[in-house]
């Protein structure tokens, strides 16, 4: 759907048309970190294994939807839950310099 569909006739994006993206379904993921093990490292994996990933404690986490980084923020705990408070949004820049 390209820009010129969601635009009324005054050339403004408006809420009507807006609307029909709402209930679209979104993937969101909060990445704490990568790595990359062996097969038979990944097996031997059990209660209380310890793998070690790629960011370190305090380095902000990103938010990510459909698997493209929206945002970057830091793990706070709400109501007993693990939550992400966002301390930054992804320029459009940024965004399309990720897709290569």
């Amino acid at each position: 759907m390209g820009e010129k569909d969601l635009r009324g006739n005054s050339g403004q994006y408006s809420a009507t048309n807006l609307d029909s993206l709402l209930d679209i379904p979104l993937e969101v993921t909060v990445e704490l970190g990568r790595t990359k093990i062996l097969i038979n490292e990944l097996l031997s994996l059990g209660q209380g294994s310890v793998v070690e990933l790629s960011k370190v404690a305090g380095q902000t986490l990103d938010l990510l939807a459909n698997k493209k980084l929206i945002a970057r923020g830091e793990v706070v705990v709400v109501k007993d839950k693990y939550s992400l408070r966002i301390t930054e949004i992804v320029s459009p820049i940024e965004r399309i310099e990720n897709l290569r």
